[in-house]
């Protein structure tokens, strides 16, 4: 079996890797179609440097996202209980239903924080009550907040 090579990617190849990732590759395919097109290069220890420096500054990028992901998270706890009023029938059921939009809508306006929809997690919602909700901030961190849905 021949060796395999080391080449560092300068664009994003499906079931390699990503651009500046170190791949080690048959040496066929380096020399034959990753090379000629442009989609690798050879490594040198001035280009390794490069890597590490890149993955470094992903590393601290990631770490920083992480903390506003915290701070945002305390924020959101403190301030407790979020309202949302709903037209209400007989027996305390609700006209529809609370959406994900809704809760992010009243957090916006209460806390002054703006939260993606997509990230939240609501239980079904047909009647008035206190529902707990979880929103994704971060994929480490999630927050918890009461939900309180009453009669408008």
């Amino acid at each position: 079996m021949a060796k395999r090579v080391q080449l560092v990617l300068s664009r994003d190849v499906s079931k390699l890797g990503k651009a500046g990732d170190l791949v080690e590759v048959a040496p066929g395919y380096a020399r034959n179609y990753l090379i000629p097109q442009g989609i690798g290069a050879r490594t040198t220890p001035g280009l390794l440097k490069q890597v590490e420096r890149r993955k470094e500054l992903e590393r601290q990028r990631l770490l920083e996202e992480k903390q506003q992901a915290e701070t945002l998270k305390k924020a959101l706890e403190t301030v407790g209980r979020y309202t949302i009023a709903k037209q209400a029938g007989e027996k305390d059921a609700i006209f529809g239903t609370v959406t994900n939009q809704d809760v992010a809508d009243v957090i916006l306006e209460t806390a002054k924080q703006e939260i993606d929809r997509r990230g939240i997690t609501l239980p079904d919602i047909h009647q008035l009550g206190s529902y707990r909700a979880d929103i994704k901030l971060h994929p480490d961190v999630t927050a918890t907040v009461e939900i309180q849905v009453v009669a408008s």
